[in-house]
């Protein structure tokens, strides 16, 4: 059986300093290694255990990164072992195949999103209104599909995201809250189709996802085996499957836990 293993990396591979979630002394806590350079300071980790099964991993199954950083941002990243073939960016709005994105994928992307919901600019407008800016502390767009901005959570009010929710959902847009990221993401640009398109590409005959945001489920319900860490967006859904396996640690140490629950899977 030919396995496609496609993972979320922020929070479910790799952790921020602030995601850790390291509750033992610090004499005890695991050895960890960077993955992730930015402005020539180390902003992400693993712990070198889960290094060492990322990279057995890798060589057992096809290993597919999916996030939704954008191709720069994931190209800072640095993850052990020979670079994976394939890689899904941008939530799925962009298919790497050797590094390179893959235009027949953008552009069946891009006329789904121009068929079928309201353009980039006026979801970007609606975020830059003068009253969201006491919590909108900054404001980007990725790959010109999607938008997202950096919110002071302590000072969203607590409909502000019901509303947008609504808001965009007329318009064809999801909303998804990570950490102090807030994402609106139009409907089509999905991480599970881009996962179905490298599945069928590989040959392979299983798909096992690992994600820890609502953007991760649809992912993760499409796939034969899930894994979700118990942290993050799903986690505080309390979102639970028949095919989903939940870890019993949380933040670094859930990643490496993922892991060997997959090497496990794919060798049984």
């Amino acid at each position: 059986m030919r396995t496609l293993f496609a993972s979320d990396l922020d929070r479910t591979l790799i952790y921020s300093a602030n995601a850790l979630f390291l509750d033992t002394e610090d004499a005890a806590a695991p050895a960890m290694v960077v993955a992730e350079v930015y402005e020539g300071k180390p902003l992400s980790f693993m712990t070198r255990a889960a290094e060492e099964l990322l990279v057995t991993a890798a060589a057992e199954c096809v290993f597919m990164p999916v996030t939704t950083r954008t191709v720069a941002q994931y190209q800072r990243i640095r993850l052990p072992g020979p670079a994976p073939e394939y890689a899904v960016t941008t939530n799925g709005g962009v298919l790497l195949h050797h590094g390179v994105p893959d235009a027949d994928w953008q552009q069946k992307v891009r006329s789904l999103v121009a068929g079928g919901c309201a353009p980039l600019a006026e979801v970007s407008a609606y975020l830059a209104r003068p009253e969201f800016a006491a919590w909108t502390l900054k404001l980007r767009t990725a790959e010109d599909l999607f938008a997202y901005a950096v919110v002071d959570r302590a000072a969203l009010p607590g409909e502000f995201l019901l509303e947008l929710e609504a808001w965009c959902a007329e318009r064809g847009w999801t909303v998804s809250l990570q950490g102090r990221k807030l994402y609106c993401v139009p409907v089509p640009v999905t991480k599970q189709d881009a996962v179905a398109e490298v599945a069928r590409r590989t040959g392979s005959d299983r798909i096992v996802a690992a994600g820890d945001s609502l953007l991760d489920r649809p992912m993760l319900e499409a796939a034969d085996v899930a894994f979700r860490p118990a942290h993050g967006e799903l986690d505080d859904a309390g979102w639970v499957d028949s095919h989903l396996q939940v870890t019993e640690t949380r933040g670094v140490l859930a990643g490496e836990e993922i892991l060997r629950r997959v090497l496990d899977l794919v060798r049984a």
